[in-house]
C-alpha cells in the first residue's frame, strides 16, 4: 500500500470499498493538477471518454488500468475498486453501527464492478476473439434458439443469456458458412445484435462495439433492411456511449431510409420504421438537439399509430407507447414524469420493458433531486426485473449515490441488497 497520505485518506479508501475506480482516477488526476483533457491526451482518448471513465460509465479495463497508472493509483487500491481483492482497510460509510447495518458487512457493488459472473464475461470475450467450435445442434433449430435468446433478454435474464450466446454465435457462423444463404447471414446478424444488446445493457461498450460492427456487416451481406436496422440501432447505442453522436445519427438516418424504401407494406416494416425514428429522436436528444428530437418523436408516433396496441410475439421491433427515455435525455424531467403518469407496466410487453419504464422514471426523479420517488421507482423495477437494477451500471450508480447521500430513506438498503446479490 502506498505511503502517500493521499491514497490512505478516508475518502479514497471509501471509494475503493464502494467499488468506484473512476473516482480514484479523478482523485489522482486532480492531485496532479490535470484537467480531463490533459489526461485524455496522455491516454489518446477524448475528454468525454475521461469524463465517463471517472463516472464509472465506461468499463474498458485496459484503458482504466492505463489511466490509473498515469495518475498514480496504487495497484492494491485499483484491484479493490474493481472487486478483484478486498479493500486495504475497511471504511465506515455512515455512522450506523455494524450490528444495525448489514450493508457494512460487505462491499457495495457499483458501476465499476461486473454484476454478472466474471467467468461468463470472460467466456463471452473469448467467443468474440475466436469463434468457438459449433455445438453440434441442428441448423434447423437456429430460429427457435434466436427466439429463446430474445426471450432471455426480454426477461432480463442476463447471466443466462451470456451462457447461451457463445454456442449460438458459433452455430450461426457454421450455418452461414455452409449455405451462404441470405437468410442464414441475417440469422448470424441477429445473433450478434442480441449479443450487442446485452453487452450495451451491461456497460461493456468495447465488446459491444465489436458485436455491433459484426451484426452490421452480416446484415449488409444478407441484404435484409430489417436486420440492418436492428444492427444499426445497437451500433448507434454504442456510438452514443462513446461520445460519437453525429456518427450514430448518420448510421440511423441511413437505416431509416432503407426501411422506408421497402414501402412499409407490412406491420413489421412499419414497426421497424417507427422504432428507427425513435432511435433518431433519442440520438438527437443525447446530442442536445431538442427541436430535432421532438420532431422525430412526433414522426415516430404518427408512424406507429396504425400498429396494433400489442405487438405480436417475436416481432423484431415492438414499438412501445412511450418515449420517456427521450424526454429524460433532453433533460426535461418534468415532461418525462408527466408522460409517466399515463403509463403502467401492463402497457409493456416484456419484463425488460416494464423494468425500463420504472428505471427511466427513476432517472427523471433523480434528475429533479427527488430521492424518495427515485427509490420508489427503482424498487418497482427491482421487483419486476432485478437485472434492470442489478446489472446496469448507470442504475447501480444511482443506487450507490442514494446509499451514500440518503442512507436512511426507506427502501435504500433493499436496493443495495439487490445490487449486491
Amino acid at each position: 500500500m502506498s505511503t502517500d497520505p493521499l491514497w490512505s485518506s478516508r475518502r479514497v479508501l471509501e471509494y475503493a470499498e464502494r467499488r468506484r475506480a473512476g473516482s480514484l482516477i479523478r482523485v489522482g488526476r486532480q492531485a496532479r493538477g490535470w484537467r480531463q483533457r490533459d489526461l485524455g491526451i496522455r491516454l489518446a482518448c477524448s475528454q468525454s471518454t475521461v469524463s465517463r471513465l471517472e463516472q464509472d460509465r465506461f468499463l474498458d479495463l485496459p484503458l482504466l488500468k492505463q489511466a490509473a497508472a498515469e495518475v498514480g493509483v496504487p495497484m492494491p487500491l485499483l484491484n479493490a475498486s474493481l472487486g478483484l481483492s478486498s479493500p486495504p482497510t475497511r471504511v465506515t460509510v455512515d455512522r450506523t453501527s455494524a450490528e444495525e447495518d448489514p450493508m457494512r458487512r460487505r462491499p457495495l457493488i457499483t458501476a465499476a464492478a461486473l454484476a454478472v459472473p466474471l467467468s461468463l464475461m470472460t467466456r463471452m470475450e473469448a467467443a468474440l476473439a475466436s469463434t468457438p467450435e459449433p455445438s453440434g445442434a441442428p441448423a434447423r433449430t437456429l430460429d427457435a434458439r434466436l427466439t429463446a435468446a430474445r426471450g432471455q433478454f426480454d426477461a432480463a435474464a442476463h447471466a443466462g443469456l451470456l451462457r447461451t450466446l457463445p454456442s449460438l454465435l458459433a452455430d450461426a457462423h457454421q450455418a452461414a458458412s455452409a449455405t451462404r444463404r441470405d437468410l442464414d447471414y441475417a440469422r448470424l446478424s441477429s445473433a450478434y445484435t442480441i449479443a450487442c444488446q446485452l453487452l450495451n445493457k451491461l456497460g461493456q461498450y468495447k465488446q459491444s462495439r465489436l458485436t455491433a460492427d459484426r451484426a452490421t456487416l452480416y446484415a449488409e451481406v444478407s441484404g435484409s433492411p430489417l436486420a440492418a436496422a436492428a444492427a444499426t440501432r445497437e451500433l448507434a447505442a454504442v456510438l452514443r456511449h462513446q461520445g460519437q453522436e453525429a456518427a450514430a445519427q448518420g448510421h440511423i438516418e441511413a437505416a431509416v431510409a432503407r426501411v422506408e424504401a421497402t414501402g412499409l407494406a407490412t406491420d413489421a416494416q412499419a414497426s421497424a420504421f417507427a422504432q428507427m425514428l425513435c432511435s433518431t429522436a433519442y440520438t438527437a436528444a443525447i446530442a442536445g438537439d431538442r427541436d430535432q428530437a421532438l420532431v422525430m418523436i412526433r414522426e415516430a408516433a404518427r408512424a406507429a399509430r396504425d400498429l396494433p396496441d400489442i405487438a405480436p410475439a417475436g416481432r423484431l421491433f415492438p414499438v412501445t407507447p412511450a418515449a420517456v427515455g427521450v424526454h429524460w435525455a433532453l433533460g426535461d424531467a418534468g415532461t418525462a414524469l408527466e408522460a409517466g403518469r399515463k403509463l403502467h407496466a401492463d402497457q409493456f410487453p416484456t419484463i425488460e420493458r416494464k423494468g425500463r419504464m420504472h428505471t427511466d422514471l427513476a432517472r427523471a426523479w433523480w434528475q429533479r433531486s427527488k430521492p424518495e420517488q427515485t427509490v420508489g421507482e427503482l424498487l418497482a423495477a427491482a421487483r419486476l426485473a432485478p437485472g434492470e437494477v442489478r446489472d446496469r451500471p448507470a442504475i447501480r450508480q444511482i443506487v450507490d449515490d442514494l446509499y451514500a447521500k440518503h442512507p436512511r430513506i426507506s427502501g435504500v438498503r433493499e436496493l443495495v441488497a439487490v445490487t449486491a446479490a
